[in-house]
């Protein structure tokens, strides 16, 4: 057994989310914030037989893209000095830990 963390955007949740449903994997879904800029994700938390990890990946993968985003650079720097300039970054996509389970259950 495994334990899939994947870390994923507000923005692609609900298809992540649909993905799985649709291919009858479950998955429990916890608000998280991201580091970096503060911003909304979704962690889902999928236990599943160590044969079903790949697919799980891909589902993620399909259904959370990686987009252009134009932001303040002082939401970067973490300063208060305001840049006129914004600066164009890439959010989105999944961040995603596998980890060995040594026992599940659900009760």
């Amino acid at each position: 057994m495994k334990l899939v963390y994947a870390i994923v955007g507000s923005d692609d949740a609900y298809t992540v989310n649909k993905g799985l449903s649709s291919a009858g994997i479950r998955a429990t879904k916890l608000a998280s914030t991201g580091g970096f800029l503060s911003k909304g994700n979704t962690t889902f938390m999928i236990c599943c037989a160590d044969e079903l990890v790949d697919k799980v990946i891909e589902i993620c993968k399909s259904y959370s893209k990686k987009r252009k985003q134009v932001v303040p650079a002082s939401e970067i720097l973490e300063t208060g000095y305001q840049q006129a300039e914004p600066v164009e970054i890439t959010v989105g996509g999944a961040t995603i830990f596998v980890t060995d389970i040594e026992r599940f259950e659900q009760v």
